[in-house]
């Protein structure tokens, strides 16, 4: 059974934090880089925001995929199950998905990460995320 309340409480938190990364969008890529703790901030919240919609995505894969499918194994998977389950749309799980890949090289800490890739995904995840969220909440609405 899907608990709708953690769903909620994610969605309100991912929610939360794209509204505070519009604040990184006001700065440039020269500012970002050159400032440890603005740089180290963006980092960490992409990196919530991205971990907190995996969280949702293995909750629904837990509660409502068929047990005789292969687990997914990997965090991209995650989101491509998803359209699977008819909660995300084919093309928006596929672009969508590529940010788990982001995520892992975010906590994996490579050293060519690129600053201003890191930059310019402020953008990319406040659409991306914000498409998410209402795809997500609309699902859990079809299913009251």
């Amino acid at each position: 059974m899907l608990n709708k309340i953690f769903i909620e409480e994610k969605i309100n938190l991912i929610q939360r934090d794209l509204s505070r990364m519009k604040i990184f969008s006001e700065f440039t890529i020269s500012e970002m880089a050159e400032d440890f703790v603005k740089y180290s901030a963006l980092k960490n919240i992409l990196m919530e925001i991205i971990g907190r919609a995996i969280d949702i995505n293995e909750h629904i894969i837990t509660e409502l995929a068929d047990p005789k499918i292969d687990v997914p194994k990997t965090y991209k998977e995650t989101f491509l199950l998803l359209k699977n389950l008819k909660v995300l749309p084919k093309s928006f799980a596929e672009q969508i998905s590529k940010s788990a890949g982001f995520r892992n090289a975010i906590v994996h800490e490579y050293n060519n990460l690129d600053k201003g890739i890191v930059y310019q995904t402020v953008g990319d995840a406040i659409k991306q995320y914000s498409k998410y969220c209402q795809f997500i909440s609309n699902f859990l609405n079809k299913k009251k």
